[in-house]
């Protein structure tokens, strides 16, 4: 009789999640309902799901509202119902278009409208009442309707507690007090589930509406095939037989490519791996993925594939990525078995300008029916939930930021309006909250993918699942990630400027060669890498120096002993300890140092638990995999996992390993596995750094051109342009007859660009290079007023960061000259006159602009000085007792320095309380590094942009020095002279 149940994905309005919305039905004995959550699908398969496993008979619908208002319920016949319904509600959501007063008419749907509803309805179409409602039909004439009237009992809560929650969630939702919800904006106390006879009990004396509700229900069945089942485009060419063929042909030619014609160790690999691929049926994934790459290529675009993809020596072979995995010693268990319930992963890396158009090939090549962007959901969580609710219950702002200071909340326990706000907090936390979408995942599907779910229309503008990937996962969809990152667009830039600038073309694609260059690993091992993807952070920095880094395979390793789970283990110091004294390590058993020898009996990546699990307890790839897979969490069943431990353990007897020591090997294999990195992940992260690093070292003007061009990187914009000016650039600013939108170079000349300038609206960082091209340079400031049509606040901004110094007046006279040109109001200049008439001259007092005046006007409208440093800047010229360079021969000294903030990370230790990192700049323009710990600095340290005086003991970790800080102050800068 439940034809109009909502489970939480009816977002900030219902309250029971799916799971919980069953359990109440089963409860109560109801043993069908219709799951029509407000203008979406989104639990659509995971409620039949649920269904099948409880013995109640699911159906599929949809509420569609506008504005809060119910215009109608969706209810699916079969499974082309449900297509109907989503193929309705998309084309609305894509369109952008207001849903209409009336549905259209539906071969396989039912269509309820509320009561009241008078139009004349359709053969599908039908009349909802609540037994509220039932005293308006009393003496009127019923034969015209008797058989469209149903059963209209919407379901939003549990309970009493529930419809509270319901409350706080609607005043969340319209951002109002709990007072100021009308109840227009939420459901009827009565919208649950009522007791067994309650409702027949209601509608007794109109028996009838029971009766063709029944009927109505009974005559629809969620015809969806059980179980997870493959979605995903199951042939490219075809026919199963051609793609078998194909992707055989494609990997054998691959096969040449990489390893040349004689190498009967990779043809082995890549035939084994081909019986499992088309075992699996993963032959059109992977011909898809290669499809993906080519076209790419085709339009010179750089890609990186990684994930767990780069373990696939077939992979590598067709060049979805750039990782050998036979040099590496990967495991393709690792990437695809035949126990995996998990669908494959290959992760592709583009430039961030040119993602969107390799995910438009893919909706246009495999059609917008059949293609769509993966979505999330994100939920409520932590003290955001704490505000939000404090906010609808009208609390001052103190006394929110009272409830969600950790530090505060041990005394807040018994205080009743946290208890009450925490009550809340602890009902909806982890609810969904809205729909977004997926960092990158695009679903290809054999059958349209409205027969599954609705789709929305994000802001990036491509159809996209109203579900993430675990529910695309359960449904039996496997995503292609098309990603995008800055590092890439780094090197692509890159490249292209030297050929601009040098003249040079450069492939960037030798790695192997890069890997073998003493340049590029000496600049390696002493950590000068700002600028390069992943290795440029201060930790990854400061790892690289101490392990003294000089090649890949330590560089793969660094990639994954870096991530926090390894560093806080303790394993990362035992790692660089080993790595310095080989001869000193001590293996727990003979079979882990030929295992883990490269790595020095520490467990780096997550292969190395397959590694221990195949040779030291003898199982199989498979199910060393999945029991990998298990201790991450990610098992399918407990059952299963506990067969797997034991089989490690029956297997480590049978080959006669000592049970104190298979103790010890399972103990550190299960406290790693947890929070272990893929090797092939850091192997192509591993890839990336050296591509970049060989831009750094021989073209460090265009590479670092490129990274303040593409932004994203981890540094703010002028610890970029320092090195700029390191390697030699003379670094100008921004100029209306030199500057381009970005930062641009000639020579070793570079002009800083538009973009930079705070401000400065886009239209004008467009169209004054535009118009400089189209007709030569700007004779002077009117000129250029003349051709741009630019407004009077606009110019002051380029006059104030010098971008007329061209015409050799001062900013004053300028600005003297623009306002008796356009006065005190945003007026044009005229752009076009019969008559040329030479404007007025006067004589002006001398009016300079200093250095110190030129600097604060860069700190405001670049964010950073370029005329001054923030050392020039300082009141005293006090510069600290010694520079960087000299702090290992100070070591277990208390020294003073003076360093320019460059950035700063924060630590929360196991006591609860607080430690922080500091990365400074001496004044000489070299990287040192602070540690504050809580014991001498109790409090948040520092204080925004600028120089300080650091007070602290030098030590130094595997060679490294770096300041235990003892004291710690910001230095005072001199006043801005316009100000004064």
């Amino acid at each position: 009789m439940y034809l109009n149940v909502h489970s939480q994905y009816s977002l900030r309005y219902g309250t029971m999640s799916i799971p919980k919305l069953i359990e109440e039905a089963l409860a109560l004995g109801i043993t069908q309902l219709v799951l029509t959550d407000i203008n979406n699908s989104t639990g659509l398969m995971e409620f039949m799901r649920a269904c099948e496993e409880t013995g109640i008979k699911p159906i599929g619908g949809i509420e569609f509202r506008r504005n809060k208002k119910l215009l109608y319920i969706g209810i699916a016949k079969n499974k082309e119902g449900m297509k109907e319904l989503n193929d309705f509600l998309t084309w609305h959501n894509l369109e952008q278009k207001e849903l209409p007063d009336s549905a259209p008419e539906m071969q396989h749907a039912y269509i309820i409208y509320p009561f009241g509803y008078v139009e004349a309805l359709k053969i599908n179409e039908y009349l909802g009442i609540h037994f509220e409602e039932l005293s308006l039909l009393y003496q009127q004439e019923l034969s015209r309707i008797k058989d469209k009237l149903l059963v209209l009992q919407p379901v939003f809560v549990a309970d009493k507690l529930d419809y509270r929650l319901h409350e706080y969630l609607r005043g969340i939702d319209l951002n109002a007090l709990l007072t100021m919800v009308t109840p227009e904006d939420k459901c009827r106390k009565t919208d649950m589930f009522l007791r067994p006879g309650e409702l027949e009990s209601r509608f007794h004396k109109y028996a009838f509406i029971l009766d063709n509700t029944r009927n109505l229900m009974n005559t629809c069945v969620m015809d969806y095939p059980k179980g997870r089942i493959n979605l995903n485009r199951r042939t490219f060419t075809g026919k199963k037989d051609d793609d078998k063929a194909l992707l055989y042909k494609l990997a054998m030619e691959g096969l040449v490519y990489r390893y040349g014609k004689n190498n009967q160790v990779a043809l082995n690999k890549v035939k084994a791996e081909l019986k499992v691929i088309d075992e699996l049926d993963f032959c059109a994934y992977f011909l898809i993925t290669w499809d993906i790459i080519r076209y790419s290529m085709s339009k010179g675009y750089y890609h990186v594939g990684r994930g767990s993809g780069a373990n696939s020596t077939v992979a590598y072979c067709l060049q979805i990525t750039d990782v050998d995995p036979i040099e590496l010693d990967l495991y393709f268990e690792r990437f695809l078995n035949a126990e995996r319930s998990s669908p494959p992963d290959f992760d592709i890396d583009y430039s961030w300008d040119e993602r969107e158009d390799v995910q438009d090939y893919i909706f246009k090549r495999y059609g917008k029916a059949h293609t769509a962007l993966l979505g999330t959901m994100s939920t409520f969580k932590d003290r955001s939930v704490i505000r939000e609710i404090g906010k609808v219950m009208g609390l001052p702002k103190a006394e929110i930021d009272s409830f969600t200071d950790r530090g505060q909340m041990p005394g807040n326990q018994q205080h009743p309006t946290f208890r009450k706000i925490m009550a809340a907090y602890a009902m909806m936390a982890d609810m969904p909250n809205q729909r977004s979408i997926h960092a990158g995942g695009v679903l290809i599907s054999e059958e349209p993918i409205t027969y599954y779910t609705a789709l929305d229309l994000p802001p990036k503008g491509m159809p996209t699942v109203q579900w993430d990937m675990y529910e695309a996962e359960k449904i039996g969809f496997d995503k292609y990630d098309i990603l995008s990152q800055r590092g890439i667009g780094h090197i692509k830039e890159a490249v292209r400027l030297v050929e601009e600038n040098l003249g040079q073309k450069i492939d960037v694609h030798q790695v192997k060669t890069f890997m073998k260059d003493p340049q590029l690993n000496a600049r390696l091992q002493t950590g000068n890498t700002i600028g390069c993807f992943y290795i440029e952070s201060p930790a990854m920095r400061q790892l690289l120096s101490k392990l003294r880094c000089e090649n890949y395979l330590t560089l793969v390793a660094a990639s994954s002993i870096i991530r926090p789970g390894v560093a806080q283990s303790g394993m990362m110091k035992t790692y660089i300890q080993s790595y310095h004294n080989p001869k000193n390590v001590k293996y727990l058993h003979p079979v882990m140092e030929q295992t883990l020898g490269d790595t020095f009996g520490v467990m780096v990546y997550q292969e190395d638990v397959i590694k221990i699990c195949i040779h030291y307890a003898g199982m199989d790839g498979t199910d060393a995999d999945i029991l990998r897979r298990g201790m991450s969490g990610k098992y399918r069943s407990r059952t299963e996992f506990d067969r797997l431990v034991e089989k490690f353990m029956e297997g480590a007897k049978a080959l006669g390993r000592p049970e104190e020591t298979t103790k010890e090997v399972w103990r550190q294999v299960s406290s790693f596995a947890g929070y272990s990195f893929s090797k092939a992940h850091s192997a192509s992260f591993a890839v990336e750094s050296y591509q970049s690093l060989y831009l750094k070292t021989y073209f460090p003007r265009e590479f670092m051109v490129a990274v303040l061009n593409n932004y994203g990187g981890f540094y703010t914009r002028w610890l970029y342009l320092h090195e700029l000016k390191k390697a030699g650039a003379e670094i100008h600013l921004p100029c209306v007859n030199h500057s381009l939108e970005t930062v641009s170079i000639q020579g070793i000349i570079a002009y800083l660009g538009f973009i930079g300038i705070l401000g400065l609206e886009n239209k004008f960082i467009r169209l004054i290079p535009e118009e400089r091209k189209l007709n030569g340079d700007y004779l002077g400031l009117e000129d250029l007023l003349k051709r741009t049509g630019i407004g009077l606040e606009q110019v002051v901004i380029l006059i104030r960061i010098g971008a007329f110094r061209f015409t050799g007046k001062s900013k004053k006279v300028l600005l003297w000259e623009v306002y008796s040109l356009l006065g005190t109001k945003s007026r044009q200049v005229q752009r076009t006159e019969l008559f040329e008439v030479p404007a007025k001259h006067y004589e002006l007092p001398v009016l300079l602009n200093t250095r110190l005046e030129d600097a604060y006007h860069e700190l405001e409208l670049l964010g950073f000085p370029l005329s001054l440093s923030m050392f020039d800047l300082l009141q005293t010229s006090y510069r600290g007792e010694l520079r960087t360079a000299d702090l290992n021969q100070h070591l277990g000294k208390t020294v003073k320095m003076v360093g320019q903030y460059v950035c700063e990370k924060t630590v929360q230790m196991k006591n609860n309380k607080k430690m922080w990192f500091g990365t400074f700049l001496d004044v000489d323009g070299n990287f040192f590094d602070t540690t504050h710990f809580p014991t001498s600095t109790p409090l948040y340290p520092f204080r925004g942009t600028g120089c300080y005086l650091i007070l602290g003991k030098v030590v130094s970790d595997f060679g490294f020095p770096s300041i235990e800080v003892m004291r710690f102050a910001k230095l005072p800068i001199v006043g801005n002279p316009v100000m004064a």
